[in-house]
């Protein structure tokens, strides 16, 4: 990756030069996400384990022994363009259907010219429909036997699990395969491309952007590969506006350069570095947030991580210890409610799992609180630090063997079962510390029940 995509030297020459640029002018009327969308396997980046060299489904798509299947990804990781490629590898007609836009008419009108096709040329049909979990399950059983006679091939693409989505009867006759978010080496990869690429790229600007600018694009693409050629775009675009302005001065970081670059993309700029200071700003104010029940504040934080690119299930994490260190047996829901969230937020994936997370969060600032398990087992573990093994009392022991019995292991318990209110009254602690009471309930939502009980069961423990 070039250290800079921008050459200072060049801007006010390449300015006037490019301003009047008939190629320039023309290739701005297709978005650059469109223009260098690849159209070839070796341009193709982000999913090697798939479509790599030597891989299964490369070697099908070489040899043109493509079967029907779905693509299951993220927003901007190649669904679409895959499926362009597999039809230009094998010489087969593409044809494209969205699932929000279409209905069985259109599958019927389809069919009928792959048909056609199939029957004068003997070319064949690439179905390609994209949101395919969107069909219902009659247009979805519309495609089944055109897909099982080899009228078309289908290849269905979807953002949401297809295992919940889409019948089983089609997922039968069509594999899953699995895309991942693309990573920042591969947006840089790929916005490197454009810039150098004269023919569909934006070369022909002449312009170059600092590389700490690329990187920050690359992030905030968030694994879409479309959002950041068109962030890279708006960039490119405002940088060749300007004349003679001094871009040695974003070399580093500064505010200057951020408050630049945001001008550029046109869009906010959160400060978050998933390993920097920002990072744990950003989670202790969560955290503190729905720690003081206040919800609105608990929400803000959450979607400065999100927005800024955080992993969600990091997020989920820090609910699920959240509940039990801060809101505990105040309101035992509460780590049924996270682990759920954690559960939903790895089942459906972003952009709707913020639903999910913001429910939680919601919860957990309204919820009652209490530390009181957190502090109990930080007491009790500080005392088996000191204190070492202190003797377990005899009666609790375990004795599954005649000699630990004869030795006195097991003498004297009683079954809290068979005891009135299911209490026996014993001391269970090493004799050092029988009266050490490290679980302290508060008086706060169903915590204020329990050490009201407590309060009566330790009267009479013995």
């Amino acid at each position: 990756m070039m250290d800079w995509l921008f050459d200072p030297d060049q801007v006010a020459k390449k300015s006037s030069k490019v301003a009047g640029d008939s190629s320039v002018e023309r290739k701005g009327a297709v978005p650059l996400a469109e223009r260098m969308r690849p159209r070839r396997l070796d341009e193709y980046f982000g999913q090697e384990a798939l479509v790599g060299v030597g891989s299964p489904l490369r070697r099908a798509i070489e040899e043109d022994r493509i079967h029907s299947f779905v693509l299951w990804g993220p927003p901007g990781t190649g669904k679409t363009t895959l499926g362009r490629i597999v039809a230009e590898h094998t010489g087969r007609e593409f044809i494209p259907l969205s699932a929000v836009m279409s209905g069985v008419k259109d599958i019927k009108e389809s069919v009928a010219r792959a048909k056609e096709l199939l029957q004068i040329s003997g070319r064949k049909t690439i179905l390609f429909i994209d949101e395919i979990h969107r069909f219902n399950k009659s247009q979805q059983d519309a495609l089944l036997p055109f897909v099982e006679d080899g009228t078309l091939t289908l290849i269905g693409a979807t953002t949401e699990n297809p295992s919940f989505e889409l019948n089983s009867a089609l997922l039968s006759r069509a594999p899953v395969f699995v895309l991942k978010p693309l990573t920042e080496e591969d947006i840089l990869a790929i916005m490197d491309r454009a810039m150098i690429d004269a023919a569909r790229g934006l070369a022909s600007f002449g312009a170059r952007l600092p590389a700490l600018w690329l990187r920050e694009i690359a992030r905030m693409s968030n694994g879409d590969a479309r959002k950041g050629l068109t962030l890279l775009e708006n960039a490119v675009e405002y940088v060749h506006s300007i004349r003679n302005f001094n871009f040695a001065m974003f070399e580093t970081e500064s505010e200057e350069s951020r408050a630049f670059l945001q001008k550029a993309l046109g869009t906010k700029i959160l400060r978050y570095d998933a390993k920097g200071e920002e990072h744990y700003n950003t989670i202790s104010a969560f955290i503190k947030s729905m720690r003081d029940s206040d919800p609105d504040a608990a929400l803000y934080y959450l979607a400065r991580m999100l927005e800024s690119g955080e992993d969600p299930l990091f997020v989920a994490r820090r609910m699920v210890v959240f509940a039990s260190e801060d809101v505990g047996n105040a309101d035992p829901r509460a780590l049924q409610v996270a682990v759920s969230v954690r559960d939903a937020v790895d089942f459906v994936g972003m952009p709707e799992a913020r639903i999910n997370l913001a429910q939680g969060v919601t919860f957990l600032a309204c919820a009652p609180k209490s530390n009181a398990s957190y502090m109990g087992v930080e007491e009790a573990l500080s005392d088996a630090r000191e204190l070492g093994n202190l003797e377990i009392p005899l009666h609790i022991r375990n004795a599954p063997t005649r000699l630990m019995k004869g030795l006195g292991y097991g003498k004297g318990y009683k079954y809290a079962h068979s005891q009135e209110a299911g209490f026996s009254g014993m001391s269970n602690l090493p004799a050092e510390i029988k009266n050490k009471r490290y679980y302290e309930p508060k008086d706060s939502g169903l915590e204020k029940q329990i050490r009201e009980r407590l309060d009566q069961l330790c009267k009479s423990r013995k």
